[in-house]
């Protein structure tokens, strides 16, 4: 492949992998990951001046906007680590801010090189999320059905009784989680379609499947 940095976008529902992938793209290709939420969580924790302002809005239980979004992607590709690119995850969201990112880009000389969405079978993955838990003690991850403790109750690791479970891994949360990362992401496939810049991977795959697809993409196979 050339020289060019790549810009992906990582398209996918919550507990499809993205992070995952965007860690091996990382160490590939040298893209840095960008996950929306990490950052507006990370700056309103340094209290920078997007920040203050994103504190002020999710304090009075409202969305961000998308120009603070924007911004904060802005500032953040402009830092020198994104020279080789970025791997966007959480964002955009919706097709008016796949068309400002794309503005965004523009406006410094750059576009996407490739979106990459994780296809996905909604009850497949309702079980595989909805079924998690891990040790209290040394975090060593279980599933219900798939991969319970070899001793009942009992971490294989380290040998604690005590788990844990997150309160949104359950069938309803998750089913409403894909339910609106569905209706929101519905229209944006059709405009990076336009674009030549699409993919759509096996989400449901083995993880080094999944990763071999992705790197084939970004290869241009």
């Amino acid at each position: 492949m050339s020289g060019r940095p790549l810009n992906i976008v990582l398209l996918g529902p919550p507990g499809g992998g993205k992070g995952t992938q965007s860690q091996r793209i990382q160490q590939r290709f040298g893209a840095v990951p960008i996950s929306s939420g990490q950052m507006l969580r990370a700056a309103v924790r340094t209290g920078s001046e997007l920040g203050r302002k994103a504190k002020t809005i999710l304090e009075s239980g409202a969305l961000v906007p998308d120009e603070i979004i924007i911004d904060m992607i802005a500032a953040r590709i402009a830092e020198p680590d994104c020279a080789k690119g970025f791997i966007l995850d959480g964002f955009p969201r919706t097709l008016p801010q796949a068309q400002a990112l794309d503005r965004l880009l523009a406006a410094r000389g750059l576009r996407l090189s490739h979106v990459i969405e994780l296809r996905v079978d909604d009850a497949a993955l309702i079980d595989r999320i909805s079924g998690r838990f891990s040790c209290s003690r040394c975090g060593t991850g279980y599933h219900d059905r798939h991969q319970p403790p070899k001793k009942p109750g009992v971490c294989d690791v380290c040998g604690s009784t005590e788990f844990t479970r997150r309160a949104d891994d359950n069938a309803d949360t998750v089913r409403a989680r894909l339910e609106a990362y569905h209706a929101q992401t519905t229209p944006i496939l059709p405009y990076y379609d336009r674009q030549g810049v699409l993919k759509i991977v096996d989400g449901m795959a083995e993880i080094d499947r999944v990763s071999a697809q992705i790197m084939q993409a970004l290869n241009g196979n």
